[in-house]
């Protein structure tokens, strides 16, 4: 065989492995790139003067947030009447106490969190300090740069009980006012589903567990008998874990998107976003050097290929990668369009992929040096 056909016979393996991964992809029964678990507010809901919230406790964890605290109270206190908020300030350096206070009358109560401990992540210390004075049946988790539309308390509500649900978390919109943000954000939350695809996640007989933190609504009692915070405080990915607690002790889960709540904090640059990203990329990987690896080749395979192979090969190979390169696209149009984005983004995955690979090994780099992570002022190291 001369070197000409072992070329064209590599490049048409390397196709037709990449063809092979998006036609499964596409494929799959639980179809992890449709937007099937959507979670808005109804127009024809009740008026929020007239909600009665008695049942819930919205907690908040607050460190140096006085940039959007203002704005994620009020929109907490325009959702209905009867709730309480507790806002736990996580040793805040600035304004952050002060601004809430002021924002959000008499329904707010400011808890000072103590040092944090060794062994505890700095989010989950200040959930561990004030859940246990959580006294009503309901807990609304909320970060403190999330916006809420109003009545979308309400529909949580009405799902958790219509659905005999004991957890229930909606990824916020996040912040695409910048190009960095246009180009990372929609395609972060399309890898978020591929890693964790919501509809084995919301299923009762899947082991899979889902979240995103910043809006997570559950029944007090769940978090009593699986013994609150503690058993996951070092976890750095702890929407996920905390779902897991929860779905392994028998409670059911959902996790859906939504576009009735909006993070509010841009990301200041291309540097800040990467940050963010390779704060827990190792972790996902549970630290592995193999794993890795594995993903790298993946990563090349899937995104690489179809991008690179046209202009490399012909015949076979080219229209292979060509379809890999279609199949791609059409998986990610729809989150595109579920945040108004134009379609012509999805020619940016191959380039978008290629740095959140940077990004994930920029975390293991980062781990192998000693530092687990790093976030909000604080490091994290490696045990």
């Amino acid at each position: 065989m001369t070197a000409q056909l072992w070329w064209d016979f590599f490049l048409t393996a390397l196709t037709g492995i990449s063809a092979a991964i998006w036609l499964s992809i596409l494929l799959l029964p639980w179809k992890p790139w449709r937007n099937r678990e959507v979670l808005d507010t109804d127009p024809s809901s009740i008026p929020p003067q007239d909600i009665d919230l008695g049942s819930l406790t919205v907690f908040i964890p607050a460190r140096n947030e006085e940039a959007v605290i203002a704005q994620t109270l009020r929109s907490v206190v325009k959702q209905g009447a009867g709730h309480q908020i507790l806002l736990v300030d996580d040793a805040s350096e600035d304004e952050t106490a002060p601004v809430a206070r002021e924002s959000s009358g008499e329904s707010l109560r400011i808890l000072s969190g103590a040092a944090l401990p060794p062994g505890w992540t700095g989010k989950l210390w200040a959930l561990e300090q004030g859940w246990r004075q959580v006294k009503t049946p309901n807990l609304l988790l909320l970060d403190a740069d999330i916006e809420l539309n109003e009545g979308i308390i309400f529909a949580l509500l009405k799902k958790l009980e219509e659905q005999d649900r004991h957890f229930i978390s909606l990824m916020a919109m996040p912040s695409m006012t910048g190009s960095w943000e246009k180009l990372f954000m929609p395609a972060f939350v399309y890898f978020f589903k591929l890693l964790y695809p919501f509809h084995l996640s919301n299923s009762p007989s899947s082991k899979m567990a889902a979240a995103a933190g910043g809006c997570i609504l559950m029944k007090t009692e769940v978090l009593n008998k699986i013994g609150g915070f503690e058993p996951i405080k070092d976890a750095l990915i702890d929407d996920c874990t905390l779902a897991a607690h929860v779905k392994s002790a028998g409670f059911s889960t959902w996790t859906g998107l939504t576009r009735s709540i909006r993070s509010i904090r841009p990301y200041q640059g291309f540097g800040e976003i990467w940050n963010m990203v390779a704060r827990t990329a190792f972790t996902q990987l549970h630290y592995s050097g193999f794993l890795l690896i594995i993903c790298t080749l993946l990563m090349g395979l899937s995104f690489g290929v179809p991008a690179l192979l046209p202009f490399l090969g012909g015949g076979t190979a080219m229209l292979l990668a060509i379809f890999a390169f279609s199949a791609m696209v059409v998986t990610y149009i729809p989150i595109l369009n579920f945040y108004n984005r134009s379609p012509i983004w999805a020619l940016c995955l191959p380039f978008t992929a290629s740095l959140f690979l940077g990004m994930t090994w920029t975390s293991a780099l980062r781990y192998w040096k000693g530092e687990r992570s790093r976030w909000k002022e604080r490091t994290y190291q490696k045990a």
